[in-house]
């Protein structure tokens, strides 16, 4: 069956991970996503290593880990968007596509001629997704903003971390990009939107995604207990603001988590524990109760959870529907059981490495399942089939803009 997006066509001109995470989610659901790359060199992620790709003979290839984890299904064209010929390319281009993603500075694209009004002026219907740090307008839409910063900025570390007077205390990133990844996801959506409201109207539109208005957004309760309550909430290292227990634990053999949301499952768990004398305790009573003496509350608690292996607790608890478990290495997490069989890695033909390993999409769709045929591309490998399927470009006028090194 069709993939959703089948019939929709996307020109990618963004780098590194938020923009890219967004063409990678259209080209999982069908979409034929093209990613237009400096000639030489492309995107910045190719060299994030090590570690990279190996080829089948086991060395190192110039394609880095990490731009495998947002290029998958694309294809890869090289084209040197300085030069009016690439230029000139690239709006040709874009005159045959559905959807434009691009995270250049402000204003850097319309220097080419490549701005959303240039290229509106060639296709009315268009959704042109621009992704910066601090979006198209406002005192700081000129800065450049990584994810690191933004989540700086934008209140994230503020409340990730140990907390004040804790060994190791401090304000923590969070181990992966996810001010760019959220974003990503974002902007998906929005597209998305674009695309159906176009149906319409039968109009294209300018999307402004930026960084930081993406991580404040999605705090969350975390936002709302701060506008609520005009108290900024502080790190509480693994423990919820809201609910208690619902922390990480030390274990005889290692760590669990346990993540109680009600009176009951506190109940049952303080039985299996063997502290049942919790459960009428005054100080722990229910929620608000339990918060105002969390301290003395993780104190007791810790003493129990030290007695048992991590795996001894999950099978007691388990069963009682009081939500545990382990605190996974990523060797674990592909080895579990759970994820193995949801199929969450993939392993996918790659033209140098012979098969490469990748992570699966996690939408499932019972009737048009995503499939993963095609890995990240090589730089360039898919100049010559788009310029000539998509544009026209005969084979020896390609062979003169790569001559004049336009691609």
């Amino acid at each position: 069956m069709p993939l959703p997006y089948a019939n929709i066509r996307v020109l990618d001109l963004s780098r590194i991970l938020a923009g890219p995470w967004c063409g990678q989610l259209f080209a999982d659901l069908g979409a034929e996503v093209i990613k237009v790359e400096r000639p030489g060199k492309g995107d910045d992620t190719r060299g994030w290593g090590p570690p990279f790709v190996k080829d089948s003979g086991g060395r190192d290839t110039t394609d880095s880990a990490y731009y495998q984890c947002a290029n998958r299904a694309k294809k890869s064209v090289t084209i040197d968007i300085a030069k009016p010929e690439g230029q000139t390319l690239v709006r040709e281009l874009a005159a045959r596509c559905d959807v434009l993603l691009e995270n250049f500075k402000v204003g850097d694209l319309a220097r080419y001629g490549l701005g959303y009004a240039h290229i509106r002026e060639i296709n009315p219907r268009i959704v042109y997704c621009s992704i910066t740090g601090f979006g198209q307008t406002g005192p700081y839409k000129d800065r450049a903003g990584y994810d690191f910063m933004v989540q700086g900025m934008g209140g994230l570390m503020s409340v990730t971390g140990e907390r004040d007077g804790l060994p190791g205390a401090g304000p923590q990133k969070v181990g992966v990009a996810v001010a760019d990844l959220m974003t990503g996801m974002y902007s998906t959506v929005a597209v998305m939107a674009a695309l159906w409201e176009r149906n319409a109207s039968g109009e294209g539109q300018h999307i402004d995604m930026a960084l930081l208005d993406t991580q404040v957004a999605w705090l969350a309760n975390q936002n709302l207990n701060y506008l609520i309550s005009g108290e900024p909430p502080t790190r509480l290292g693994n423990a919820h603001p809201n609910v208690t227990p619902y922390d990480a634990y030390r274990t005889l053999d290692g760590d669990a988590i346990i993540a109680i949301g009600n009176d009951g499952q506190y109940a049952r768990f303080c039985e299996a524990a063997g502290i049942a004398e919790l459960i009428g305790d005054p100080r722990f009573k229910d929620n608000p109760a339990r918060i105002a003496n969390r301290d003395a509350l993780k104190t007791l608690i810790s003493a129990a959870m030290a007695k048992r292996t991590t795996e001894d607790w999950i099978k007691r608890l388990e069963p009682l529907g009081v939500p545990c478990g382990p605190i996974n290495r990523l060797d674990q997490v592909f080895a579990n059981p759970q994820v193995v069989h949801r199929g969450l890695r993939v392993d996918v033909p790659h033209p140098v490495a012979g098969m490469l390993p990748l992570v699966a999409n996690p939408i499932k769709f019972s009737r048009t399942p995503i499939t993963y045929e095609a890995p990240p591309p090589l730089l360039g490998q898919h100049t010559d089939e788009v310029l000539h399927e998509v544009l026209g470009i005969s084979v020896g006028d390609i062979a003169g803009l790569r001559a004049r090194a336009v691609i």
